[in-house]
C-alpha cells in the first residue's frame, strides 16, 4: 500500500503547527460543472475523517476543463480518474483515450447523467475499458463507497 504525504502549515494564533496527513490514493475528477467537482471533492475528502477508514484517505484533484486536465496530467501520479462523459472540447471517452496514452495504469470511472448504451460504446471505443459507470445524480455515500471499491 502506498501513501502520499501532504504537509501543511496551520496557524493557531502565534503558533504554527505542521500537520501531516497521509493519503492512500489520488483521485482526479473532471466535470465541466464546478458545483459537481467542488461537492464531490468536499464529500470525498470529508470521508477521510471517518474513523473506519484505516488510513485510506483519498486526495482529490478537481478540474472543470478537460484540456487543462490533460495538459497538467502527470504520469504515475493518479490512481483513479472520475470523468464526466459530456465535456466541452472533447468528450470523456476521448479524454481518457489521450490520458491512457500517457499512463496506461490509471483506472477510470465514468459519470453520466443519462442512460448509457455500453454495447454501442464498446463498438465506438473498443480499446477503452468501460467497467465503471456512475449515473448522476449520485448520493455521496454511494460515490465514496464506489470510489473506494475501485481503488481497492
Amino acid at each position: 500500500m502506498k501513501f502520499f504525504e501532504d504537509t501543511r502549515n496551520l496557524s493557531y494564533g502565534a503558533v504554527t503547527v505542521r500537520e501531516k496527513q497521509r493519503f492512500w490514493k489520488k483521485l482526479l475528477i473532471i466535470d465541466d460543472e464546478p458545483d459537481i467537482t467542488v461537492t464531490f471533492k468536499l464529500g470525498i475528502e470529508s470521508s477521510n475523517n471517518d474513523a473506519s477508514n484505516d488510513n485510506k484517505k483519498i486526495e482529490v484533484y478537481p478540474y472543470n476543463d478537460p484540456l487543462v486536465a490533460l495538459s497538467e496530467f502527470k504520469r504515475d501520479f493518479y490512481d483513479l480518474l472520475l470523468v464526466d462523459i459530456d465535456l466541452p472540447h472533447l468528450n470523456g471517452f476521448e479524454l481518457c483515450e489521450k490520458i491512457l496514452e500517457i499512463d496506461i495504469n490509471v483506472r477510470v470511472c465514468f459519470m453520466a447523467s443519462g442512460e448509457i448504451n455500453l454495447e454501442a460504446l464498446r463498438e465506438i471505443y473498443p480499446t477503452l475499458s468501460l467497467g465503471c459507470f456512475l449515473k448522476k445524480p449520485v448520493t455521496m455515500d454511494y460515490l465514496v463507497k464506489r470510489i473506494k471499491a475501485e481503488l481497492d
